[in-house]
């Protein structure tokens, strides 16, 4: 059971102290009293405290001079300060220092337990919002993005280079290939780290929806904008904003997008006022963005200033050195996710795996390991846990290196052969990625005249 907020109670009047510690008492907390401004910086010095309620005008040590003792020494503590009418000057001013809130006297008992319990509820959302980014550092680092191919090594370095600059990055690659990732890498590994990531899907939106999500709009602008609504820019200020798809924008988007990444300035739908804004642009494309400047499809001033840094995401046909190791990092992702015992993926199953030339990229292969790992009864994946598209693609690929002028039985023979050549002579595996048992592998082989060791 976690332990009670512990508060401090300020103020030299002792009727008030004892009113408001027998209120707070009642209410949960775990209360402290100080009779003066000097014993409330005393006590802090030797307790920890969650809220402190100090009322400003004390004759020794007022309650600015606790304000500033406790920002200086407990930054996480939250202080909320009392004062009477006469005074509001002086509680705004301690706001601007450092108070969450300040309430006057005459005060109602209910307005300080809802300010105190908003004050509460607001530091748990910043702590776990500072929890949650951390998470996220820590899972976009360098070193958690899988692969050690040298063309992944090379993605590395760049995003290392390129994460304290300003520089616009466009990332290119086939679908599935992770682009995404990289971008958060190179936003979580940058100065802009604690400012948002906002991630734009330039392909799923019409024109007019893109442009009111990207710029904003205001009311009226066009029907059923019924209130002022801020652009994606704007959220991404200061951080950075990642646009998928960039090549399925239209001219008149192209055109404005080149104007923010030129001026660094926008205007929300409707609007006439220019708003300065300071956003990284990072965008990525699985089309050839010269060849659709060569066709007049996109404008080639806004390419050359996305193409600032370019990053070139290798398929996973490219990099099959790679597959082992994504295949075990998602699978201890997803065994772990489902509560399940550490699983291990056979050699025969990696081999397929290692053979499939994965049309769907690292999305493809991580897509295949969940379900492996959600589907499996047994710690050890093995074919049969792998979809069977896998082992017919590899069948597929076997047959058509063969020739077609040979009479069937011979066809069969040539490619048991092949198989069994493909797999150094393991009849286990060559059996699972013909689709068969063991057994009728030898049956088949006997029939054909090929001989066999069991």
């Amino acid at each position: 059971m976690a332990s009670p907020v512990r508060i401090l109670v300020v103020d030299d009047d002792e009727i008030t102290c004892n009113l408001l510690e027998e209120v707070l008492t009642k209410e949960g907390y775990a209360v402290d009293k100080a009779l003066s401004g000097q014993e409330a910086i005393e006590k802090g010095e030797k307790q920890s405290y969650g809220v402190v309620l100090s009322d400003i005008r004390m004759l020794d040590v007022d309650g600015m001079e606790v304000l500033r003792a406790y920002r200086q020494r407990s930054p996480e503590t939250i202080l909320i300060m009392m004062t009477a009418f006469g005074s509001i000057e002086t509680a705004i001013r301690a706001i601007k220092e450092g108070a969450y809130d300040y309430v006057s006297k005459p005060f109602k008992l209910d307005e300080i337990k809802l300010t105190i319990q908003r004050s509460l509820e607001q530091k748990r959302l910043v702590e776990e919002n500072v929890h949650y980014r951390q998470e996220l550092i820590t899972k976009y680092k360098l070193e958690n993005i899988v692969g050690r191919s040298p063309q992944m090594l090379q993605v590395y370095k760049t995003i290392a280079r390129v994460a304290d600059s300003r520089s616009t990055v466009l990332i290119t690659g086939e679908s599935g290939t992770g682009k995404e990732l990289i971008a958060r890498a190179i936003h979580f590994n940058s100065p802009r780290s604690p400012r948002p990531f906002v991630a734009v899907d330039c392909s799923a939106l019409a024109e007019n929806l893109l442009e009111s999500e990207l710029f904003g709009h205001v009311r009226g602008a066009f029907t059923g904008a019924v209130t002022t609504k801020k652009g994606l820019f704007e959220e991404a200020d200061r951080g950075t904003c990642f646009l998928d798809e960039i090549g399925n924008i239209s001219p008149a988007i192209q055109a404005k997008l080149l104007r923010v990444l030129q001026e660094h300035e926008i205007k929300r739908v409707g609007g006439t006022e220019t708003l300065k804004i300071d956003v990284r642009m990072v965008a990525a494309t699985n089309q050839n963005l010269e060849q659709l400047v060569a066709e007049k499809k996109f404008r080639e001033d806004l390419f050359y200033r996305l193409n600032v840094v370019s990053i070139h995401l290798p398929s996973l046909r490219e990099r099959p050195e790679d597959i082992p190791l994504l295949a075990d990092h998602f699978l201890n992702k997803y065994a772990a996710q489902n509560n399940k015992p550490l699983c291990r993926i056979s050699s025969e199953a990696m081999d397929v795996l290692s053979r499939y030339r994965w049309p769907g990229n690292v999305r493809e292969l991580e897509n295949v390991i969940e379900r492996a790992a959600t589907l499996s009864s047994t710690n050890l994946i093995t074919p049969d846990d792998l979809p069977r598209r896998l082992r017919m693609e590899l069948s597929q690929m076997a047959i058509s290196s063969l020739p077609s002028s040979l009479p069937l039985s011979e066809l069969e023979k040539l490619y048991i052969q092949k198989v069994l050549e493909d797999t150094g002579g393991n009849k286990k595996k060559a059996a699972d990625i013909l689709g068969i048992d063991r057994r009728t592998l030898y049956r088949m082989a006997a029939r054909l005249g090929l001989s066999i060791k069991r």
